[in-house]
């Protein structure tokens, strides 16, 4: 059992070369990455959607403890930008809620080109919280953002922590407080970099100052390109477990 609500893992369970022979031998790749890490987040649903049986044998692929967090698809958040979104949200929801209790939260991001609209946000998010009412997660990439606050913390939205940062403040958490997600992307170089030692301590720190009061806290890395996610993901978790 997962007693903190502490979740670490990469954006898919690709287990690279360099770190796969620490995982165990037996079982799909998804399977031998749960036996390690506690938690993935779902990228390929952003373009393509999957069926409920692919997610729930997901699901049963994994243990009790392990959570997914699943990215909501591009139509509705580049291509639609958040309107006219409720059957392509019942679809989604339809489709990933098939992981039952292993659906940890659904990720939000949106394009740097949306801008913060109070009407169009608000319309969205509120006919996303009348269809669902587990952990959400936002990571917008637009500088007006930084005036949702009010919105994201009255509708339960957390807003995710993000390296290398996109807008004022978001090199921390922010939204609602009851719910935590560091989104890390590699730095200097985006999805290729592996970060240094010293930062994943630092970081280690401030993740564990923000889990005394018990808010379920998520880290995700998705320095992807070249695997270096997985070993930044394996690390942290020695800090943090």
């Amino acid at each position: 059992m997962n007693a903190r609500q502490l979740y670490i893992g990469c954006a898919g369970w690709k287990l690279g070369r360099e770190y796969g022979e620490g995982f165990q031998a037996q079982g799909t790749h998804l399977e031998r990455y749960a036996s390690r890490l506690t938690a993935v987040e779902i990228n390929s649903s952003f373009y393509r959607p999957h069926r409920p049986s692919t997610y729930a044998k997901w699901a049963a692929a994994v243990g009790p403890a392990f959570r997914f967090s699943v990215k909501m698809p591009k139509s509705i958040t580049h291509e639609n930008r958040l309107q006219n979104c409720s059957p392509l949200l019942d679809t989604f929801l339809a489709e990933c809620t098939a992981l039952n209790s292993t659906l940890g939260c659904l990720l939000v991001q949106l394009p740097p080109s949306l801008q913060f609209d109070a009407r169009i946000a608000g319309d969205f998010l509120e006919a996303l919280r009348a269809r669902y009412s587990g952990q959400v997660v936002i990571e917008p990439r637009h500088e007006s953002w930084v005036s949702a606050q009010a919105m994201l913390v009255d509708l339960q939205i957390a807003q995710a922590a993000v390296d290398p940062g996109r807008l004022s403040g978001d090199e921390a958490p922010s939204g609602w407080p009851g719910f935590r997600y560091w989104r890390l992307h590699g730095s200097p170089r985006i999805y290729y970099s592996a970060y240094e030692t010293d930062w994943l301590e630092q970081l280690a720190r401030k993740m564990e100052a923000t889990m005394a009061d018990g808010v379920p806290t998520w880290c995700i890395f998705d320095n992807t390109a070249r695997d270096a996610a997985l070993g930044n993901a394996l690390f942290m978790q020695t800090l943090l477990t």
